[in-house]
């Protein structure tokens, strides 16, 4: 007879197993090392705050054998890091954007060379969007029952198939640990391996909440907003099709993909709906 127990302790180590293949250790601070995720045959996904060398990264692989690494790309704002390898021998993390509040994950960290490590718990919420310490604004975050090991940051959150669900850290909030989901960090991810950096948009505007969109207060002069021809007293409804209720919002609206590029501003002057084109600048 099948004893529940064990099949569920068998699968578990299973699913590290599967996810620990993908799961790296990243040596890239004074202190103990951190974690990683291969995000492609040359490329590790990391947490922001454990790359604290510019040279001299080192990648542990799950085979024990270990690469030097340079900085591909980082976006502080987000707490994510991508790191190239000298030799293209990683096999990509397979991923999931499937989570649900109440499923059994698992937290996986290699922060030394004995081996992946793991933690177990339920995914107790699902947040977003959310600003960070760090000056940046997560669309989604995770969090869960799982315990953060030190050298966990960096390190994947999985499901019971070892499917990478997100990437954990420790350095977006003070005190405790978030997992970045998938849509999330790869869609970083991606933009640091093509760019190096996350483009961040700004219109060049203050303003104020109020009840159908956000009041206009002030316009920086020569600014986006003021070229494309918006005005004190405005009240901005949408930007590029996304509704803009509050300050998070906007910030929310003006990602790297519409910066320079014009979009549509709906806005409310003098009561009436109005529609104005403004190309989205780069915020320094």
């Amino acid at each position: 007879m099948s004893n529940p127990l064990s099949d569920l302790s068998n699968n578990l180590a299973s699913s590290v197993e599967k996810g620990g293949a993908s799961t790296v250790l990243v040596d890239a601070r004074k202190r103990y090392p951190a974690s990683g995720i291969a995000f492609a045959e040359d490329l590790v996904l990391t947490a922001d705050h454990v790359v604290k060398r510019d040279e001299d990264i080192k990648v542990g692989l799950a085979d024990g054998k270990t690469l030097n690494a340079s900085i591909a790309g980082r976006d502080p704002g987000s707490d994510l890091a991508l790191l190239r390898l000298s030799e293209k021998v990683l096999k990509p993390a397979k991923t999931s954007d499937e989570v649900k509040v109440g499923a059994l994950v698992l937290a996986l960290g290699r922060p030394s060379t004995e081996g992946v490590q793991a933690s177990w718990g339920i995914v107790t919420s699902i947040h977003g969007p959310a600003r960070t310490y760090r000056g940046g604004l997560l669309d989604e975050f995770i969090k869960s029952e799982t315990t953060p090991y030190p050298g966990f940051s960096g390190g994947p959150l999985i499901n019971t198939e070892g499917e990478v669900l997100g990437l954990n850290t420790s350095g977006l909030t003070r005190g405790s640990s978030l997992t970045i989901p998938v849509k999330v960090a790869w869609r970083i991810a991606d933009a640091l391996a093509r760019h190096g950096s996350v483009k961040r948009g700004y219109l060049g505007v203050r303003t104020q909440p109020v009840s159908n969109g956000l009041l206009v207060l002030w316009l920086e002069e020569g600014g986006p907003a003021e070229q494309g021809g918006l005005l004190v007293g405005d009240i901005l409804v949408s930007v590029g099709g996304q509704s803009v209720g509050d300050p998070d919002d906007l910030f929310s609206a003006l990602h790297s993909d519409v910066v320079g590029k014009s979009v549509p501003v709906e806005v409310l002057r003098g009561g009436k709906p109005e529609t104005i084109n403004i190309t989205v600048g780069e915020r320094k």
